[in-house]
């Protein structure tokens, strides 16, 4: 078994090998080195020539795939957007209490209270004094006139206090 299976890599080796060959003498065919200066430096020039050529494929490559990128980019956008724009359905109210969505939510067998009215707190506004005198001041420079001197100043602490 291990000949046979050895002699079937073999094979296939040489397969490769002769696979490898006629594809090179196809595509690439056999470099010549000029004599003279002259004819080297015509070889360079079409060297740079095809190495040219294919620098611009690439570009034009590049290019390409870049405004493709660009373009599926501008369609995943839209199709999100898109995507946002569908009509919700209205959301119904419903008119339930606050105990009856308890009993709903935790069932029957707890017996919650929650009336939120009964918690909340009354608040009566106290009208002090010094609310009522500044809203009763009236004409400023009648105040400014009698807190003037000694006796408005005296007046004005005695008032504070």
């Amino acid at each position: 078994m291990l000949q046979i299976a050895a002699q079937e890599l073999e094979k296939e080796e040489s397969r490769r090998e002769s696979e490898k060959q006629n594809y090179l003498s196809e595509h690439c065919p056999p470099l010549h080195l000029p004599g003279s200066m002259s004819e080297v430096q015509e070889l360079c020039k079409q060297l740079h020539a095809k190495i040219d050529a294919a620098e611009e494929e690439k570009y034009d490559m590049e290019v390409r795939v870049q405004k493709s990128t660009k373009e599926l980019e501008d369609m995943n956008q839209k199709l999100f957007d898109l995507r946002g724009k569908f009509k919700r359905p209205p959301l119904r109210r419903v008119r339930m209490s606050a105990d009856a969505m308890l009993k709903a939510l935790l069932g029957s067998k707890h017996k919650v209270c929650m009336d939120l009215r009964a918690n909340l707190k009354q608040v009566k506004k106290e009208d002090t004094e010094k609310e009522r005198d500044l809203r009763d001041v009236g004409d400023w420079r009648k105040n400014i006139e009698e807190k003037s001197g000694m006796e408005g100043r005296k007046k004005m602490f005695e008032t504070e206090s």
